[in-house]
């Protein structure tokens, strides 16, 4: 491996060409993580993965101490211990024996391109094609209904049929999506999703966020990751919470609140989708001019309901309709049942 940077060290044998990983998972502490959904996965995949160290961050050159001062511990009369901070790259093999790299540490506080561009290079020297990253973020909704979540991706075509809840905004950045613009315009391809965690969890580690993050990477990449301890760890979450909710009325009155407002909102969405869906069942401009000047044509033989090669069918009216399935109040003008997808929820 011919890498060289000055802001990390190899911790493998530049000798030897390192085994490839196409899928970077990045996990960088410090900017926002509502429900400690980034820390928490990725310190579960450490806990329960086989990995290995590969590279590791010079941290000095890239944190500023006095605006989060590492921890020392003082011990009767002495100093004894000094928790550095550390930003380090594993080789990790996921539980179906795919090999990936995850970059988890602090978040650098100086030199963001200068970062960026090293990673650029370890990607280049492992053959990663594909970066992903997970957090949470504070939203206006009740821990009582489905995790939902904000996918994103360089290539819009990665997500597949979801249907994004938000127009262009302005947001702080962070190092990390700085990575997912600069190695996007490289040629990678870049992936993430942002869990909502309820607003008022936001300081506390919240479990079924966890799950959800994890669940979505995996339909994100293929990876296959242990889930069983963080699907334990939510039920006990979800314990605790309601506990705490019998104890405080007053909470329990907020949630109650953001579970209306939630309902109404999925209803509204619900209510767009069959609009939409009864929308595309009507012909276009182009169908009935076309059936028009069919009728026009010949007033005497064309009949702008009857289906031909030269004209679409246009749907009868309903008064004057024979079939039983297209009359008012029959079974087959019911409504069809929606389902409640994650992803379009607040």
């Amino acid at each position: 491996m011919t890498t060289h940077s000055p802001l990390f060290r190899l911790e493998v044998d530049s000798a030897r060409q390192p085994q490839p990983a196409s899928l970077l998972m990045v996990s960088l502490e410090g900017f926002l993580d509502a429900g400690h959904v980034r820390s928490t996965l990725a310190e579960h995949l450490l806990d329960t993965l086989e990995h290995e160290a590969v590279a590791r961050f010079d941290t000095d050159q890239l944190v500023d101490y006095r605006s989060r001062r590492p921890l020392m511990t003082f011990d009767a009369d002495h100093y004894t211990a000094y928790e550095q901070p550390s930003l380090v790259l594993y080789r990790m093999v996921d539980s179906a024996g795919e090999p990936f790299l995850l970059l988890h540490g602090v978040e650098p506080d100086y030199r963001w391109e200068g970062f960026v561009e090293a990673v650029r290079q370890l990607c280049l020297a492992f053959g990663v094609r594909r970066m992903v990253t997970a957090h949470g973020i504070p939203m206006a909704v009740p821990h009582t209904r489905p995790v939902g979540t904000t996918r994103f991706a360089s290539d819009s075509s990665a997500l597949g049929d979801y249907s994004p809840i938000f127009g262009q905004v302005k947001v702080p950045s962070s190092a990390d999506t700085l990575l997912h613009l600069r190695l996007a315009e490289a040629g990678l391809l870049t992936l993430g999703v942002a869990v909502h965690v309820p607003h008022y969890l936001a300081d506390t580690q919240f479990g079924d966020a966890v799950v959800a993050a994890a669940d979505v990477v995996m339909e994100l990449t293929g990876l296959v990751l242990p889930t069983a301890d963080l699907i334990a760890m939510a039920g006990l979450t979800r314990g605790q919470i309601e506990a705490e909710l019998a104890q405080h009325g007053e909470a329990k009155e907020v949630v109650e609140g953001l579970e209306r407002s939630y309902d109404r909102f999925v209803e509204g969405q619900r209510r767009k989708s069959l609009l939409a869906a009864q929308a595309a069942n009507l012909p276009s401009a182009d169908e009935i001019g076309a059936q028009l000047e069919a009728f026009l044509r010949d007033p005497e033989s064309a009949d702008p309901s009857a289906p031909s090669e030269e004209s679409p069918t246009l749907a009868k009216d309903p008064e004057g309709s024979e079939d039983p399935e297209g009359s008012e109040g029959s079974e087959g003008s019911q409504d069809p049942e929606t389902s409640e997808d994650g992803d379009t929820r607040p």
